[in-house]
This record gives C-alpha cells, structure tokens and sequence, in this order.
C-alpha cells in the first residue's frame, strides 16, 4: 500500500505526463535549428530577491546561452510576527524565487535540481517560453532527480515562472511558494512611447504571495512535518478562495523596517512586481508609476504617472519611478485590507534633501484658534 507521499509522487507525475507528452521533433526540423553550440555562453549566479543579479540594460552583442541553476527547497518557514509556521517549497530556498534576467533573443538553459531530501515531485512553467507547457512538460523531476531546459526568450517582457507538476497539484505547489520571475529585456533597451531611452539606477523584485494557512479547532495556525502532511488541510482551505495571508517576498514584513528597499533623491528605480495566483493593485504611496508595463510586455508602450496599476493573476508588471522626495514610501497592494491585515506591504527607505516647492507642511498641528468649537 502506498502512504501519502508516494500517492502525492504518483498524482502529480501521472496527470503531467498525460497532459504534456513530449512530441519527437522530426529530423528535418533539426536540422534547421540554429547551431547553439557556437553561440558564447554567460553563466548567471542568482539571487535572493528583492535583489537581482547584475546585468546589462542594453546590449550591442549577440545572442547568447545564458546558463542558471536553481534548486528546490521544501522547508518550513515562519511567515508572520506571530511565528506562524508554514511548510514552503521553493525555488532556490526563497519565496518568491529569484528573478532571471536576460535580452530578448538569447537563451535560457536552466538547470533544475530536485535534492533527494525532497518529498515531492517539482518541475518548472516559464510563461516566457513556448511549447510543452511552458517547459512543464519536459521538466518533471522525483526526488533525488535533476533536468536541464533550454528555451529561446523571443520576447520581451516580464514573466511569471511557476512550479505546475500536474492536476491539483498545481495550485497547492504555487501557493507554497513555488513561484518567481524572468525579465526579458528587449536588446536596445526600455523604451518610451516615443521611443527615448529609459534607464534605471536601481531594480527590485517583489514577489506577492497568498498563502492559506489551516486552523485548528481553537482557531490557532496548525504546524505541519512536511508539506505531504500539510496537503489535505490546506487544499480545504484553498477551496474556499481566502487566503490568511498575502505577503511580500515570503512573509509579513519581509520588505519593512530594517528590511526595507533603499534608494536616493533623484535615483531611477524599476519595481519589478510578480503575482502567480491572484490580481493585484500595486501603489506607491506618496509616489507614482512614472513609465508602468501593467501587462509586462515591453513590446507595448508604457503608460505613464499612474497613481496605482494592476497585476493580473498569473502575470508580473513593470513600473519605473524616479524619487523626488526622501523619507519611508510605504508600497502596497492597494486592497488596504490585504496590505494593513494580511501583510502586503513594502517599505522604501529614501534619503535625500527635502523639498519644498513640491510640499510643505504650513504650519504644525496645535490648538483651533480661538478656542474649542463644539
């Protein structure tokens, strides 16, 4: 008799395997393929976001082989002030995972690795590629296993990458943390409506996250041993489309206070913003979207000076700001009660010269002249 997690390995494998056989390609479409073996390879070390790895914003040469690798973590993790403990699975051991970045043209050769302390069968749905379910259908991989996947990024854009192993499957691993972002940026790159240049100083990832936590009888957070354990508990609350938190990069406060984003007056920063499951409504208080992709693809001209733009599910968008004022910008999902009640917020910490003409405090808090009015 199976126990759980052999049943979970061969739900998953099963359903993905049905749905997303591989074809044989035919040798005469071989043969037309490009010869990637003569194309210069650039090896990428990633890294945890909010950061990206560095790279160029323009580039004058060609097309490239640009090799990551990323290994599946299932941990648990504490994900609230309260030490909420939560089973994650993730790429790369963060929530989201890390953001790739690469130009429009080049080629992305990923290598997954699925340790075999795992528990759970994984593999990895870039929506920047094309065929076989995003790559799902070529990259599933059992504990103990490892594949590698290469993909043409032939356009650009910003995009959602997720873990999709098959049937009901899917979801549970996507709201367990398997989610991140690539950024294709076109060669030449950003541009205006009118086609200038735009450049950025500084870039961020975030990644929002709605995670659906069980409860016991007494209404407290239940604590799991494995995410196999968690499985039946946290599907029944999945079902019901509400989740207990929403959070930024893997739990509450994880982009605040001490953790907060850092940049300067008169910097240029790239918001690079992610949501796997559920539509969002990223906002920049006390700021704006000076150039936004809401869809991501910068093939389409940037809207501009939005005061709050949208995310949809399963999709992540651009926006690009330039400071103008120091202080805390508080960034949020503006559904104020998944930002002040269910974690999504970000802070921003931006030092500079305060000014004036832009706002002024006329004169300070203190009584009504005249007395009290009743």
């Amino acid at each position: 008799m199976m126990n759980r997690r052999d049943t979970l390995l061969s739900v998953a494998a099963t359903a993905l395997l049905m749905s997303a056989a591989p074809t044989v390609v035919p040798a005469a479409a071989a043969a037309a393929e490009p010869d990637i073996s003569k194309l210069p390879r650039q090896k990428v070390e990633l890294v945890a976001p909010p950061f990206v790895h560095a790279h160029q914003q323009v580039t004058k040469d060609g097309p490239k082989v640009v090799e990551f690798k990323m290994v599946v973590e299932e941990k648990e993790v504490v994900i609230d002030e309260d030490g909420t403990k939560f089973q994650a699975m993730t790429f790369n051991g963060s929530m989201p995972g890390p953001l790739m970045v690469v130009h429009q043209g080049d080629y992305v050769e990923l290598t997954l690795v699925n340790p075999a302390t795992n528990t759970m069968p994984h593999n990895i749905d870039f929506h920047a590629s094309t065929g076989a379910l995003g790559g799902g259908g070529l990259t599933l991989i059992n504990p103990g296993e490892q594949v590698v996947l290469r993909f043409k990024a032939d356009r650009a854009g910003t995009f959602v990458y997720h873990c999709a192993p098959g049937g009901n499957m899917i979801p549970w691993h996507v709201v367990s943390g398997m989610n991140g972002a690539m950024m294709v940026l076109p060669r030449d790159g950003l541009k205006d409506r009118d086609g200038k240049p735009l450049h950025y100083d500084r870039v961020f990832y975030i990644g929002e996250q709605d995670m659906y936590v069980p409860k016991d009888e007494h209404g407290k957070y239940k604590a799991y041993g494995s995410p196999a354990e968690s499985y039946t508990d946290t599907v029944e609350v999945m079902r019901k489309l509400i989740p207990t938190h929403e959070v930024f990069n893997g739990k509450v406060g994880s982009l605040t206070g001490k953790n907060a984003m850092t940049a300067k007056v008169g910097e240029t920063v790239l918001i690079v913003h992610s949501q796997a499951n559920r539509d969002t409504r990223p906002h920049l208080i006390g700021g704006h979207g000076d150039y936004v992709w809401e869809t991501g693809k910068f093939s389409n001209p940037p809207e501009t000076n939005l005061e709050t733009w949208f995310i949809r599910g399963g999709s992540a968008g651009a926006a690009l700001y330039t400071f103008k004022q120091p202080g805390v910008y508080a960034y949020v999902n503006h559904n104020l009660i998944e930002a002040v009640e269910l974690g999504a917020t970000a802070h921003f910490k931006v030092d500079g010269k305060w000014n004036d003409d832009l706002m002024k405090q006329v004169s300070a808090p203190g009584p009504i002249p005249g007395g009290p009015t009743n």
